[in-house]
């Protein structure tokens, strides 16, 4: 039987099991393509979002990671991240005590700065493993008339990216492969300053998120990870039922993130792109939301529109439509 590659599972595949599952009615927002994070009624004035996310690429830094790429889901449901979980699966021979310190003390900083608190979870060192590996479970709530869902975004919605592309990948790149891109002659302040966009501007999109729902009524958000913002908009536009009209000239992408994806011949619209923020707003919010980052000295630029299901999710090149290419395989997977 053929094996399956890795990265995201097939999304027809993936729609087909999910469509299996009976959800029982506190379920306000279940699983499904494009959508992140699950959404409980349980009877209070506020709603509990719930989301888990493993961190599988990175080795160093791996618990700020774990923390941001949980948050930001959570931020993407309008809510606030309060609880977390954590499930730390760890390589046999390669363990020791001050890796595991070094890893609790990623996680606690970075809840403690984010208002978080950990909660639970589980630890073990485990066979078979090259890297650690950690999965979070995120736990957090939303008032009940502010909670934004996966499937709002409408035909006529003006579609933003915060920051440039692709944050996360150019990091990741840098951090893991350090040694090869000074072998191929990259000099190391560039590489410092490469693996610092980890930090600054940072991989978390909670403060435009937070201030978005504050400025207006989002739509949709979306934090568009692994598969790169081609794969988020492919997400978000089946999460809703729209196509999407995105215009390839309008897109940030960061200097940095130009030059490594040209070294190693890989497309920058599907490298794994935590730190930006997709959102679906009325075209007469889009101006109101612009400033809204503005305000926060956050990036943030209108890539394209929202359109009937019927046209597809077409990316626009010097004038030319071409369908949005898709990465269930990350890109970050043929350089790592």
């Amino acid at each position: 039987m053929k094996t399956l590659p890795p990265g995201k599972l097939d999304a027809t595949l993936l729609a087909r099991l999910l469509a299996e599952i009976e959800l029982p009615p506190e379920v306000v927002v279940g699983p499904g393509v494009g959508r992140d994070v699950a959404v409980l009624d349980l009877g209070h004035d506020e709603l509990l979002l719930t989301k888990t996310d493993p961190v599988t690429f990175a080795t160093d830094a791996i618990g700020y990671y774990l923390v941001a790429v949980n948050s930001n889901d959570i931020a993407t449901s309008g809510g606030v991240p309060r609880w977390l979980l954590v499930t730390a699966l760890l390589p046999e021979t390669q363990t020791t005590e001050a890796l595991v310190k070094d890893i609790f003390g990623q996680l606690r900083e970075t809840c403690v700065g984010l208002g978080i608190s950990l909660i639970g979870g589980h630890t073990e060192i485990t066979h078979g493993l090259d890297r650690p590996i950690l999965v979070g479970q995120m736990l957090g709530t939303v008032p009940r008339d502010e909670v934004v869902r996966p499937d709002g975004t409408e035909p006529g919605d003006a579609i933003l990216l915060t920051k440039g592309l692709p944050l996360e990948g150019v990091s990741l790149i840098v951090r893991e492969k350090r040694d090869d891109l000074l072998a191929r002659g990259y000099e190391p302040d560039f590489l410092d300053r490469c693996s610092a966009l980890l930090f600054n501007p940072g991989i978390m999109v909670l403060p435009e998120a937070r201030a978005l729902c504050a400025a207006l009524r989002p739509h949709a958000l979306h934090d568009p990870t692994e598969g790169g913002l081609a794969t988020g908009l492919w997400e978000m536009a089946e999460a809703s039922g729209v196509g999407l009209r995105i215009e390839a000239e309008r897109i940030p992408i960061l200097p940095e993130g130009r030059r490594l994806c040209d070294e190693y011949g890989v497309d920058p619209l599907g490298l794994i792109a935590s730190g930006s923020l997709l959102a679906a707003v009325a075209p007469e919010d889009a101006d109101r939301a612009l400033a809204a980052c503005a305000a926060l000295d956050i990036p943030c630029a209108q890539i394209g529109s929202a359109t009937e299901a019927a046209a597809g999710v077409i990316l626009m090149e010097r004038g030319q439509p071409r369908v949005m290419p898709r990465y269930d395989q990350d890109e970050i997977t043929r350089i790592l």
